[in-house]
């Protein structure tokens, strides 16, 4: 997506933003369950189509924004009854453009169908776990994923991260690879800049006391002095945290690992 087509110092919609409360990684007790999380600016939550449930109707591209509470860019799309909706904005997707929501839409950049509608080979985005519930995988900048085979009620998709996982058929999801590709190489620059995005610092567990971490303490610099583990006394090497009890775990064809 070339930076050049964003629509620059435009607000977003007023109907469809929302105060984003900032949190700064505490729960409902107002302890810290989230470590590295702080203080940062003032940013309104931009309501995004994940369902593509308008069916049946045509919507035109009207302009490409950024979103600060996402990586990937965001479309603001106009239907023919005049209805506003921003959805997520997959590569090469243009001012101008139409897009549908259909189980018969045309396999077309930006549009949404069940997986069962959707040909071998294709690269899709914006996928749903449950039917009718909303995309909830592949949304992030340069993602996509690939369907590779169908069976029965399922269809199979080859996840970014390399793993096979099944899907069932009549779930939605949106044609084409995210935008933004170049986001994973863009540089911070400055620990301000991550500060003002509410990233707080991460220290070494070495450098903290012993009632901190289980690597802290000792006369000077001294290593771990044991087996790595996290700051509440975990291995923290190789061991394997995914629930073995999950449904979703028959989904699973292939694993990232081996």
């Amino acid at each position: 997506m070339n930076k050049k087509i964003l629509s620059k110092k435009v607000k977003p919609v007023k109907s469809l933003m929302q105060i984003l409360k900032k949190r700064s990684g505490r729960d409902n007790s107002g302890q810290i369950s989230v470590r590295h999380q702080g203080g940062r600016q003032k940013r309104f939550y931009r309501i995004i189509d994940f369902k593509r449930d308008k069916r049946d109707v045509e919507a035109e591209v009207v302009r490409i924004e950024r979103d600060p509470n996402r990586n990937v860019f965001i479309a603001l799309v106009k239907y023919t009854d005049n209805e506003l909706r921003y959805i997520l904005c997959p590569n090469k997707l243009e001012v101008g453009d139409k897009v549908i929501s259909s189980e018969n839409a045309e396999i077309k950049i930006g549009n949404a169908l069940a997986l069962k509608n959707i040909p071998i080979g294709t690269l899709v985005h914006n996928v749903e776990l449950y039917i009718g519930k909303g995309g909830q995988m592949i949304r992030s900048a340069g993602t996509a994923a690939s369907v590779i085979a169908k069976e029965d009620k399922f269809v199979h998709l080859k996840l970014p991260s390399g793993a096979v996982q099944r899907f069932f058929k009549d779930c939605f999801a949106t044609v084409g690879q995210l935008g933004n590709i170049t986001f994973k190489d863009e540089i911070i620059g400055s620990a301000g800049r991550k500060r003002l995005m509410g990233v707080r610092p991460t220290v070494r567990g070495t450098a903290q006391n012993p009632r901190s971490h289980p690597h802290g303490g000792g006369e000077g610099r001294s290593g771990e002095g044991m087996h790595p583990k996290t700051p509440w006394g975990k291995s923290a090497r190789g061991t394997r945290t995914r629930n073995k009890n999950k449904w979703s775990k028959s989904l699973i064809v292939k694993r990232r690992r081996k």
